[in-house]
């Protein structure tokens, strides 16, 4: 038998797994638990091969008559990666619903780093408009031949396993939406297995998120950074350095190595070298981000609120000296994120970009000042936005004015009734949310002379005029 001794360890760091997860923290754990069933016999395995006319990657054959099979997961899953691995012979119709004996046999059209074109070429007829069900599934079968259902991931992710081809033995991961498939860096299932175990014995993998394991290169800090230094391919240099940026953590030794690399790179590499030293150094990194700020204030944003929004408030100063300068959606969005955790009055920064000529920057200005506590201060910024050209400003304007219901409102959304006189991107819904205090709807408030309404709704003025 292969792989005599690397099963010997599998089974000895299951156990080790699931001690160190005694919480059931890893992704998917809670549903399979570490738990394998028994082991297949050889008859097993010959059945479903003369059945499907296929020989298994002697990989995967090992595991299932030497270690487990199945478990007690979502649909009998046994311990794996996110919800485990599908018992034999199940969920082989996962990817191919018809004619899943004729395609699983046949070489798998896939490559690693596979080019976006490629992707486009051999799944270009399974989208044609008014295809017929028939060539649907050939199409289908095509795509995803010689691929067999390894487990979930939830969603539509799925892991995979090559059967046939140049690449038989990998594990893939894969969409059943069809968004293109990305191979794990181990050469054949038992090390994709037993780096999954690794990583849950390191700690890798005991993280509060899903860390989408085998979506980047594994091995330790100090392997993965002694491939960095030895290789001059952009791509792996990178996949190195995103695999530390995976890391639940990194010493210090390590961190000195990276800031001192960072001072030394440029565009793309230096911006991940960057991310890793803010992750687990915020305070090695601060220095660095004000810098990196002049260039990219995005990422800055960006890796302070992924990696450190604790420390949002150490970039109030620099959020109001570049306010000019944010004039892209995605950059002011992740400014108004840090502006939330600093847990302040930030509507004055904010009410200028409720003028932007950006759409989708207006809608986010208004969705922020509505999650303010005194948005009452700021009902001229929100009368701008019940009257803006865009139905999705008005919205979202209608949106977050939840909780103010303050009169002055009801001539704005009389003009909204009368400007949308039928439901159209939900604003007559929101629209009637807030009418509905007022005793009002989309309809009444047409009939309506707004200023006698207000009047005699006044406690003040009614006693006034009598008076």
């Amino acid at each position: 038998m292969m792989f005599v001794e690397q099963v010997q360890r599998i089974k000895s760091k299951l156990i080790k797994a699931k001690n160190a997860d005694v919480k059931l923290k890893v992704f998917g754990s809670e549903e399979h638990k570490y738990a394998l069933g028994y082991a297949l016999n050889e008859k097993d395995i010959l059945k479903f091969e003369k059945e499907y006319d296929l020989e298994l990657p002697e990989c995967y054959r090992t595991f299932l008559t030497n270690v487990g099979n199945g478990g007690i997961g979502f649909n009998a899953s046994g311990a794996g990666p996110f919800y485990g691995i599908y018992p034999f012979g199940k969920m082989i119709e996962e990817l191919i619903d018809k004619n899943t004996k004729e395609y699983l046999s046949q070489d798998c059209v896939w490559y690693p780093n596979m080019t976006d074109e490629y992707w486009d070429e051999i799944t270009k007829n399974i989208d044609e408009e008014g295809i017929s069900d028939e060539d649907f599934e050939i199409e289908l079968g095509k795509i995803f031949s010689g691929i067999l259902p390894l487990g979930s991931q939830g969603c539509s992710y799925i892991h995979g396993l090559v059967l046939n081809g140049e690449f038989k033995g990998r594990v893939v991961n894969l969409d059943l939406d069809r968004q293109k498939p990305k191979f794990t860096f181990e050469n054949n299932f038992l090390d994709w297995y037993e780096r999954w175990l690794d990583e849950v014995i390191s700690g890798d993998l005991i993280v509060d998120t899903a860390t989408w394991f085998g979506y980047s290169m594994g091995g330790k800090a100090e392997d993965l950074l002694e491939t960095y230094f030895s290789v001059s391919e952009f791509n792996i240099k990178k996949d190195c350095l995103n695999a530390l940026l995976k890391k639940a953590k990194l010493d210090t030794e390590t961190l000195d190595v990276i800031e001192a690399e960072f001072k030394l790179r440029s565009g793309e590499i230096q911006e991940v070298l960057l991310q890793i030293l803010t992750k687990f150094d915020y305070n090695k990194a601060h220095v660095h981000l004000i810098e990196y700020a002049k260039e990219n204030l995005l990422q800055v944003f960006q890796f302070v609120f992924w990696y450190a929004k604790e420390k949002s408030s150490d970039w109030l100063g620099s959020i109001e000296s570049n306010d000019g300068k944010i004039n892209d959606e995605e950059t002011f969005r992740f400014c108004t994120y840090l502006l939330k955790e600093m847990n302040i009055d930030y509507g004055e920064i904010i009410t200028p970009f409720a003028s932007n000529e950006n759409e989708n920057i207006r809608v986010s200005a208004y969705y922020s000042l509505g999650q303010l506590k005194n948005k009452s201060k700021y009902l001229e910024t929100f009368i701008q936005g019940l009257n803006d050209k865009t139905d999705s400003v008005v919205h979202t304007a209608l949106q977050a004015l939840d909780g103010l219901e303050d009169k002055k409102l009801l001539r704005h959304y009389k003009s909204i009734s009368e400007r949308f006189p039928k439901e159209q991107n939900y604003i007559l819904v929101n629209l009637n949310l807030r009418l509905k205090p007022f005793g009002l709807t989309n309809s009444t408030i047409k009939n309506i002379d707004v200023e006698t309404y207000e009047f005699f709704t006044d406690k003040n003025k009614w006693y006034q005029f009598w008076k």
